[in-house]
Order: C-alpha cells, then sequence, then structure tokens
C-alpha cells in the first residue's frame, strides 16, 4: 500500500502543473438542497436579465434607428448584425438561468430511496435483466479494467457485461498487438477473481435460508454469521483496493470510491447487524434474506467480449455507434458462424441446427464508455426508477458524468469544471422534459430501441441501426428519434458516474470538435418532430422548444457571434450599459454554481479564456456541420494522435488563439488612439485573458512545436513508391479465384458471377 502511494505521488511529482486541482475528494452523491434565498436570487437573476434586454433593445431602436438623422445603410446593416449577435447571446445566458432554476427546483423535490426498499423491490422473484455494453477502441487496458470492475460490482439481479473491442482484428504492430490481446484477457481475469467470493456468499445464503425455514426471526447466531460475511466482503474490497497500483488521480477515485466506497457502505450494514446481535435485538428472516441476496448480487456477474470486426456479417463502419448497434441488432438471436466468401458470417440458425452463439436478451440495455466509471448503486437506482408507476414511457435515465477530481494539469481541471457545470444544468432539462442522451451512461429501454430502429444494407449485408451514425454525437440525435415516438428521457439527481476529461489541448481539440459537430444537422430533424407533434396528444411545449434549440446550436451561434465581437469594429454607440447589466446576471450566477461544484468564482475568467482558445475549433465543428449538410456525408471516425505522451494538436488550432492576442492588441492600440474606449476595453482583455489561457492550456513550446511540425507534415510529404494500382492486383487475384476450386461457392453465393468482384471490393 504504502509503495503505491509512493508510487502516486511520483508520478504527480513529474506531471502536476502549478494552479492544478489538489483535492481528488469528489463531491456528494446527493446534491445540497438550495435555499429559499438562492431560489429567489435565480428569479431575480432572470428578471434582471429580461428587463435589462428589453430597455436595450428599445433605446437601441429609437435612438439609433428611428431618431437618428444621420442613419446610413451600413449602420443600419451593422446594427442590426450586433444586435442579433446580442439578441442570440442573451438567450443563451437566459435560457442558463432557466435551467439551472429548473435543477434547483428538482435538488429540492428529490428524496433518496431507502436501502430497504430498494432490496425488497429486487428480491421478491425479480427477473429483469441488465447487459452492460462496453465499446472500446484501442483503449489502454488499465482503463476499461476500471471501467469493467465498476460495472461488475454493480448491484443487479442479473447482469452482464459484454466489452466490444473494436480493435482491428489483425494488428500491424507489437503495441496494438499487446493491448488487443489484454482487452480480450479482462473480462475473463475480471469474472475468475468474483468466482470465489460469488460462491462463498452464495453458499452462505444458501445455508441460511435452510436454517431459517419456517423461522419469522432470523437467530442470534444466523445474525452473527451474516455481520461476518459481510466483513468478509468488505476485507476482500479493501485488498482490491490496496493491491491496485495507483498511477494517476482516475487510479484513486477507483479506489477510494468504487471499491473502498463500496466497502464503506457494507460496513454500516456490517456494524448495523453487530449492534443487533449485541443488544439481542431480532431481525426478521426475509431481511435477513435480503442482506445475503445482496452479496451475492454484488459479486455475481456475467461476462464476455465481443469483436464485430470478426465477422463480415455486421457492420464494418468505424464509430461508436456502429459497434453498439452490431452487438444490439444479435441480442435474442440463436447464431451459427458460417464460412462464405467473404469471411465468417453469423446467422439465425435454421430448424433443427445447433447454435454457436445463444445472444442474450435483457430488458435493460446500459452503455458505458471505456473511461467511465459507475459508483455502487447506480443500475439499481436507476432501473427502480424506470420501473415505478407511471414511468412506463422513459427509454433513457441516466446520471450525466462528473469529472474526477484532482486533475493534474489546468486545463484538465478547468475542463472539468465545466462539465461540472453541465451536470447541473441536464438535471434542470428534465424539469422541462428537454432532456438529451449523454452517451459516457447510460441505462436504455431495450424496447424503446427496437422503436427507432432503422433497417438498411450495406453492400451484401443487412443492417440494423438503433443509435444513429449519422453525426459524432449520436446520443443527441437518438434523443430526438426517442422523442418522436413518445418516449422520454430523464437525468437522476444524485452524482453515480464520472468519466475522465481531456488531460492535454490536443485531446480536448478532438473531443471539443466532435461537440461542435452535428448539432446543426439535427436541429431540422427536431422541428420536423414538432410540427408533426403540433397536432397531436403531446405537443411540443415552449420551455422544451428553447432548450433542446439552444443545446443543439448554442455552439454555432456563439462562436459567429464571438468571431465578429473580436473582429469586426463595431460603432462605439451600439454598446451600452444595459446590455453589460443584461449579461451580469449570467456571470454571477455561473461563478456561484463554480463554487457550488468545489471551484472558486474567479475560475470564470479562466473558463473564458478556455473559450478563447476553442474558439476555432468549435468553429470548425460547425463548419463540418454545414458541409456534411451539404454533402450528405459522414463524419470519419478521428483517432487522437500522440507526440511524446501527449495529444498533437492541428497546427491552425494553436496558431489562431495567437493570431486573436496579435490583432486584439492592435484592436487595443487603434481603439485607443480613436478613444473608442468600449472597444479597447474588450479589446485589452481579450488579449491579456488568452495570452493567460494559452501560457497555461496549451503552452508556449507545445504550441511552437505543434506549429512546426504541422508545417513540416504540410511541405514535405512522403513519396510513395509507384505500384501496379491496387484495383487492379486485387481484380486480378479475384479472376485466380474465380478460375480455382473456390468458384462453385460464390457462383451459388453471389449468383452472377461478373459481380463477385464489385461485391467484396464494398
Amino acid at each position: 500500500m504504502a509503495s503505491h502511494k509512493a508510487a502516486k505521488r511520483a508520478h504527480d511529482g513529474r506531471s502536476r502543473q502549478w494552479g492544478a486541482e489538489r483535492s481528488t475528494q469528489p463531491l456528494s452523491i446527493m446534491h445540497d438542497r438550495p435555499t429559499g434565498r438562492k431560489i429567489v436570487t435565480g428569479y431575480c437573476a432572470m428578471i434582471m436579465t429580461v428587463v435589462c434586454y428589453v430597455v436595450y433593445m428599445v433605446r437601441m431602436v429609437l435612438t439609433l434607428f428611428v431618431h437618428n438623422p444621420n442613419i446610413t445603410l451600413r449602420f443600419v446593416l451593422e446594427g442590426v448584425l450586433y444586435l442579433l449577435i446580442v439578441t442570440v447571446l442573451i438567450f443563451s445566458a437566459m435560457v442558463y438561468l432557466v435551467t439551472r432554476q429548473g435543477a434547483m427546483r428538482r435538488f429540492i423535490k428529490h428524496h433518496r430511496i431507502p436501502r430497504a426498499m430498494l432490496d425488497e423491490h429486487f428480491d421478491h422473484g425479480y427477473s429483469k435483466g441488465i447487459t452492460v455494453l462496453i465499446p472500446s477502441y484501442v483503449e489502454q487496458p488499465k482503463v476499461v479494467e476500471k471501467t469493467i470492475w465498476s460495472a461488475a460490482l454493480q448491484e443487479f439481479p442479473d447482469i452482464a457485461i459484454v466489452l466490444l473491442i473494436d480493435d482491428p482484428p489483425n494488428p500491424k504492430d507489437d503495441e496494438h498487438r499487446r493491448i488487443l490481446k489484454a482487452s480480450r484477457d479482462l473480462v475473463p481475469k475480471v469474472m475468475d477473481e468474483l468466482a470465489a467470493p460469488a460462491a462463498r456468499f452464495r453458499d452462505a445464503r444458501d445455508k441460511a435460508r435452510d436454517e431459517m425455514q419456517d423461522h419469522t426471526y432470523a437467530r442470534r447466531g444466523i445474525v452473527a454469521q451474516c455481520a461476518e460475511d459481510y466483513s468478509a466482503a468488505i476485507a476482500w474490497l479493501d485488498a482490491k483496493a490496496d493491491s491496485w497500483v495507483v498511477e494517476d488521480h482516475t487510479d484513486e477515485f477507483f479506489c477510494d470510491q468504487v471499491l473502498r466506497g463500496l466497502a464503506r457502505e457494507l460496513g454500516e450494514t456490517d456494524e448495523a447487524l453487530r449492534q443487533a446481535v449485541n443488544l439481542n435485538e431480532r431481525i426478521p428472516a426475509e431481511r435477513l434474506l435480503q442482506l445475503y441476496n445482496r452479496l451475492v448480487r454484488i459479486f455475481t456477474a456475467s461476462g464476455w467480449s465481443f469483436e464485430r470486426k470478426q465477422y463480415c456479417s455486421t457492420s464494418q463502419e468505424g464509430n461508436k455507434a456502429m459497434n453498439l448497434n452490431s452487438f444490439i441488432g444479435l441480442m435474442g438471436h440463436k447464431l451459427k458462424r458460417e464460412q462464405s466468401a467473404d469471411g465468417i458470417v453469423l446467422r439465425d440458425i435454421r430448424p433443427g441446427e445447433a447454435p454457436d452463439f445463444v445472444m442474450r436478451d435483457s430488458e435493460y440495455v446500459l452503455t458505458l464508455d471505456a473511461d467511465s466509471m459507475l459508483l455502487r448503486d447506480y443500475c439499481l437506482r436507476l432501473v427502480y426508477q424506470l420501473e415505478q408507476p407511471g414511468n412506463e414511457r422513459i427509454a433513457v435515465i441516466q446520471t450525466p458524468y462528473s469529472s474526477y477530481r484532482g486533475a493534474p494539469t489546468r486545463i484538465e481541471r478547468i475542463a472539468a469544471a465545466t462539465t461540472d457545470i453541465q451536470h447541473v444544468l441536464h438535471q434542470g432539462m428534465t424539469y422541462y422534459d428537454a432532456t438529451f442522451w449523454v452517451g459516457a451512461n447510460a441505462v436504455i429501454r431495450k424496447r424503446a430501441l427496437d422503436d427507432i430502429c432503422v433497417v438498411s444494407t450495406e453492400g451484401t449485408r443487412t443492417i440494423k441501426t438503433y443509435i444513429q451514425d449519422r453525426t459524432v454525437i449520436e446520443d443527441t440525435e437518438s434523443s430526438v428519434d426517442l422523442g418522436y415516438y413518445g418516449w422520454h428521457l430523464v437525468n437522476y439527481p444524485e452524482r453515480l458516474s464520472y468519466s475522465a476529461t481531456p488531460p492535454d489541448f490536443g485531446s480536448l481539440v478532438v473531443q471539443r470538435r466532435r461537440w461542435a459537430n452535428g448539432g446543426l444537422l439535427i436541429i431540422g430533424k427536431f422541428f420536423n418532430i414538432v410540427r408533426a407533434r403540433k397536432a397531436g396528444p403531446e405537443p411540443v411545449k415552449l420551455g422544451e422548444w428553447c432548450l433542446r434549440v439552444n443545446y443543439m446550436a448554442s455552439i454555432a451561434w456563439s462562436s459567429f457571434g464571438l468571431i465578429f465581437l473580436l473582429g469586426y469594429p463595431f460603432d462605439q454607440r451600439l454598446l451600452s450599459p444595459w446590455v453589460v447589466a443584461a449579461s451580469l446576471p449570467y456571470f454571477a450566477s455561473y461563478a456561484s454554481d463554480l463554487k457550488y461544484n468545489g471551484y472558486k468564482r474567479t475560475d470564470i475568467f479562466r473558463i473564458y479564456g478556455f473559450n478563447i482558445v476553442l474558439l476555432t475549433v468549435n468553429l470548425a465543428g460547425t463548419l463540418k456541420s454545414i458541409q456534411q449538410g451539404m454533402t450528405n456525408t459522414k463524419i470519419p471516425f478521428v483517432r487522437t494522435p500522440k507526440v511524446s505522451n501527449r495529444t498533437a494538436s492541428p497546427p491552425l488550432y494553436v496558431a489562431m488563439p495567437w493570431a486573436i492576442v496579435i490583432f486584439s492588441c492592435f484592436v487595443f492600440y487603434s481603439d485607443y488612439l480613436s478613444q473608442n474606449w468600449g472597444n479597447a476595453v474588450f479589446a485589452g482583455f481579450n488579449a491579456i485573458v488568452t495570452t493567460w489561457a494559452i501560457v497555461s492550456y496549451i503552452g508556449v513550446w507545445h504550441s511552437v512545436q505543434d506549429m512546426v511540425v504541422g508545417l513540416v507534415r504540410w511541405f514535405f510529404v512522403p513519396i510513395k513508391p509507384k505500384v501496379e494500382p491496387a484495383q487492379r492486383v486485387a481484380q486480378d487475384s479475384m479472376t485466380k479465384a474465380l478460375g480455382g476450386n473456390e468458384s462453385w461457392r460464390d457462383a451459388l453465393y453471389f449468383g452472377d458471377r461478373s459481380m463477385v468482384f464489385e461485391s467484396r471490393l464494398r
């Protein structure tokens, strides 16, 4: 144990930046109950925003357009553009205020379900199962192992963990072969470790059940033995935590919150049982059996891995959505492996055939990212909520993920702060029935996925698509699809899931560019749904409309708006104290929420700089959405490249923040000379904040390195040796194959032999 902590301190000493987060203690599972003062302050902020905005718009229209004798066409266009930018930015600020108000109202009403009610619900012949799907693509095995453990230790009567390995089945380099082999070994390793404690507690439960048969209360000796079994479970979890090598803050979270957190909760039951023995109190036999069943459920799980790329009958699209779809489409089927001309095919069995695979089906599906972790009773509490009367049309329930604390870099800490703010806002979106599925984790009703399933063909394959892969934000589009069929989505108001935030600027670029891409495409589908539901029993309400539109389009309009504010010399008369006053409630509330989530109020300035350096990234994602909509193409999967233990950034994304600094300094100097004080202050502030963000989040040396490497790669393209075109080589080999012994198989499989080559190329 001591050596592991020493290793962690050494690791942190090498990598921890000045200004990074020190404490690794996460916030409590339950949200603090908002005070009446906070609720009233929130309403005052909303009123102040609306009043100041209305006053500003009226004054601008009257002063600059109606009562202005020297008005020009340029000034009109410039004024309209400025007012439009102000309007969309104030609209997003107002949505923020409304959403956080909804979140606070939910936190007031929420009460944690007692353990006894959960035990009773899942104990009386409960037969519904849950399948945990963990999509993985060339992930570090240790990261995935923590995710598997957090799922395997979930207390649920029938749980299966499936690791969906999407690595190429035949890697070309040693490192990828090592990762693939280790990934394949992960689930069997976890299942093997769980087998011994599961068998022990199963035997202990059966023995106690036999001894308590026909008894109303458990004997004192059986209660004492149950306490001993809980102590054994605690010792097993503590030993697992002690043996885990702690290398970073996510390892510490796994040991302290997943393993020891579960041990602490079991310790409370252990202590209660011992007190009952000492006081000679009687415990109902049924309740004691429930406690034994809890131990059995915690340590009992099944699991395996599935590799869709080994089978030519499943989709080969390189994205997370189709990895999930490939397995979901096979659930409940009895399958036969069959060798075809193209490779191995999975098909349904025919009458009289013995299946090679009997694919598990379940009432619920839990999707879980490979770098996420669940706390101990995530499945239990979320499924319990789904099964309450009145919740039959809830398709997806989730706890929007929180961030791991103790981030060793400044950029990871600030990215984590924005993540934790979004966690609160997502809770508020549920209040207005505007929940979006956040893809890191979610419990989904399988029959809801069946409603949105689309069957298509991909070459010779028949593909079932449950989660659309038209965009790289597949969870957002699926939320809209489910709403069309009358399904609802809910955020559970507790912190029960955690996920990693990018540790450097390069990996953050990949993530945020993906988030910025697709929203404009999906918003068109949402408007179609609004029209379709207008005359139905559940029309889209104004609150849901505003929140969903803002969620899908705010990145686009905020990015374009900020670009104009930074780059265009608007007339100083358009700037008014009223527009500043309209934005103050938003910034004050945001600072208050940062404090509520364990950060500093002054982090709001750091987040502003953070958004400035990401401005080009957001614009690139938005423009990619527009290009995708015009060309009707899919965005390819992007794997983050690594440079010296960090992710390299495209040179454009590190050069543009410097360009913003230089341009802001130029604007500041120009406006200072012309005494345009409003614009001068804004430009000077942007120059200072952006410079600080570059130094803190990107690094001067890293930005230079990425720009130089990018330029070198752009100027010097490696010369490929001249070879015969690949298609001609493939056609020659195909022709030979057709003349060989397999030609009859191809003729039977494809029919027209002239189509064999074209079909195989697909």
